[in-house]
């Protein structure tokens, strides 16, 4: 571990904090005795945030988008989910009956 007097560390601020980065800790001591440790910190969030990217769809679009995968899933899975799926059971028709919509 590098320990910087504070002089040092105030003319080679820059350096002192690449360095605490590779690697993890850096002490800092004063004329005094008194000693301080600058270490990097974790970024606090989840890792699943994540920017937005702007696609050029209106809200109306990616509703007709996420409704036509959903219809696609349905056709696909035979109109019924299988027991404990997430994907809801699709609403039928018997032929001859009439919605009520």
């Amino acid at each position: 571990m590098k320990v910087y007097s504070y002089s040092e560390a105030r003319q080679q601020l820059a350096e002192l904090l690449n360095r605490a980065r590779r690697e993890g800790v850096v002490e800092i001591r004063r004329r005094d005795g008194q000693v301080f440790d600058v270490r990097p910190t974790a970024r606090a969030g989840s890792p699943l945030e994540v920017p937005g990217i702007s696609a050029g769809l209106s809200r109306r679009e990616v509703v007709e988008l996420v409704r036509e995968s959903r219809r696609s899933t349905e056709r696909f899975l035979g109109r019924t989910s299988p027991p404990g799926s997430p994907l809801p059971a699709a609403r039928t028709r018997r032929r001859g009956t009439r919605s009520r919509a």
